[in-house]
This record gives C-alpha cells, structure tokens and sequence, in this order.
C-alpha cells in the first residue's frame, strides 16, 4: 500500500536506508535532522510503501517553502533527495509506483522539472553514485532523467601532512603586497556571509552562520583580505558538525591566478592538523574546475563520482 509519512515511519524509513544504501547508512538523529526538521519538509512528500507493518519503500520530494536568500522559492524546480526499495520487492513496481506519486506531488507544488538530489541544504549526496548504486542509477534512466554533470568527492590524509615551504613563501609574497590571511573575527561575518552568498552559493551563507550558531569555532573560517575586504575564504567542521569535512572554499574571481586559494587551503589543512583531524574530506566539486585542480595538485584524490539528475515534467 501506498501513502504518505505518518507518524513512527522514521524508524522503518531508517531500517529500510541502511538495508538498501549499504555504502552510506545514517541514524535517527541524521534523519531527524535533515529531514524532519528542514524548514521545507512536507509531509505529503514522503511517500512510503508499507507490506503490513513493514515499510518497504520510500522516496522524499522537495520543494521550497522557504528560499535559501531573498524571496526565490525555486517555484519551478523540484527535487527528489533519496529514493529506497527493499531488495526483496525489487523489479515488482514498487519503485515505479513510487516515483509516479512523487511526480505528482511535485507537479501539484507548480515545479515543471525535478533533480536527484542537488538540494541544498539538506541533500544527502550530491547525485547518484553509479559505481555504488548501479539499479538506482538505471532506475532513474529509465523513468527519464539524464545526467545533467557529474561531481566528485575527494579526501586528503593529514597524518603525515606539513605546511608546504612554497606556500608559506607565497603567503610572505602576498602579505607584502597588502593581503591578510587570518580567522574570522565577529565584525567580519557579515561580510563574509554576504561573500560567501552573492559570489558563490547562498547555501554557503548558510552554513558559515548554522556552523557558527552551532558552536563551531570561528577559528575554523579562515579569511583572506585585500585593503579590509574580503577576497576569499575557507572553513572547515561546519556541516553537521563533522570535524573532518572541508568547505565551502572560494576566492573572488578577480583575485584568481594569485595563489590566494591555495594559501587558504593550507591554512585550513594546517589548523585540521593543529586539532588532531587525520583527514580533509568533501562531497561537492568539478575535476575540471580550477578548485578541482587545486585540491588534486595538494594531495587530494578522487574517491567517489556522483551523477546529479534531471528530468522535465510534462502534464
């Protein structure tokens, strides 16, 4: 039977995650968190299958009730963050009948295309991870989404990391030229934060204040800054807490090409190790990006691709 999340689901939602998303398995807290409190959750969005009182299928819809900054809604986009179906009931239509409901629900919401699963700020994964999820990522080929890019995930081991002389001798250059490198300080934020959201992505805004109100340290947001303002930034530990996790990271792009973003990285990766972090993970960049460069040329490598997915809703 299907319907929609009603109370005491989230502990059979849990169970069935972590039978079917074998390489990426969460808790309650994790769900409670980034599903049942995001200022966008809906209920009707989360459909599940239920075989008795087993659930042994689910999948969220997204749509925004609240803009990441202003008053943009989003109204035409849609997004699905995770999809599950038991391995027992596989190629039965449940997934089918799943993805039908949820086309519908997002149509109702006046979204005319739908993403698996760059939603921000609660996504999961960027996309689908073929190499680990090879059904899923047919599945969501077959009911009409294409791949729209493809993000990586990367890692950098800090146990036998030390700050490179050729990047402390650019920092000296840089300083000389005017430029300081330094963390945060509370007159800064609202700078920094307007940065991070008009030359980037608000959702970076955001998690440089949720990381702050959360207790993160502001010496974990490294800044750089030219004549008083701000030219780039790096932070680490903001998402969800996680100590190891880097970023957002980015440099103005008139400053490119300077090796601001490079000194900024090694602050950070130095700070990490200065707290005891024995690694330096992220979910989100393009190889072929010039972050993706940086971050390959300092000792990070490539452990996971992810497809973000798109499909055009028709009536």
């Amino acid at each position: 039977m299907f319907r929609t999340f009603q109370n005491g689901d989230e502990i059979g939602i849990v169970e069935l995650w972590n039978a079917v998303l074998l390489h990426d398995p969460i808790n309650q807290k994790r769900f409670r968190t980034q599903v049942l409190l995001d200022a966008n959750f809906d209920p009707e969005g989360l459909i599940v299958v239920v075989d008795g009182d087993r659930i042994i299928g689910a999948m969220l819809a997204i749509t925004r009730k609240l803009p990441m900054m202003g008053a943009d809604l989003e109204p035409d986009n849609g997004w699905i963050t995770f999809f599950l179906v038991h391995p027992d009931v596989g190629r039965q239509g449940v997934g089918c009948g799943l993805m039908e409901r949820t086309f519908d629900y997002i149509r109702k919401q006046g979204a005319k295309k739908v993403f698996f699963s760059s939603y921000a700020p609660n996504y999961f994964l960027p996309g689908i991870d073929e190499s680990a999820y090879p059904a899923g990522f047919n599945f969501l080929q077959k009911v009409g989404f294409k791949r729209a890019y493809s993000p990586v995930a990367m890692h950098r081991a800090l146990t036998d990391y030390v700050y490179p002389e050729s990047v402390k001798a650019v920092k000296k250059e840089r300083e000389l030229e005017g430029y300081v490198f330094e963390t945060v300080q509370d007159g800064d934020l609202p700078a920094v934060i307007r940065f991070a959201n008009t030359d980037f992505n608000p959702d970076w805004g955001r998690a440089i204040r949720e990381g702050l109100l959360q207790g993160l340290d502001p010496s974990q947001v490294l800044i750089a800054k030219k004549e008083g303002k701000i030219v780039g930034f790096a932070m680490y530990g903001g998402y969800e807490g996680i100590r190891e996790r880097f970023g957002p990271f980015g440099v103005d792009d008139s400053e490119q090409g300077k090796g601001l973003g490079k000194v900024l990285l090694h602050e950070a990766l130095h700070s990490m190790k200065q707290r005891t972090i024995q690694g330096a993970w992220f979910l989100w960049t393009s190889e072929k990006s010039s972050a993706g460069h940086l971050y390959l040329k300092n000792g990070f490598k490539t452990y996971r691709t992810f497809h973000v997915m798109v499909k055009e809703l028709t009536d």
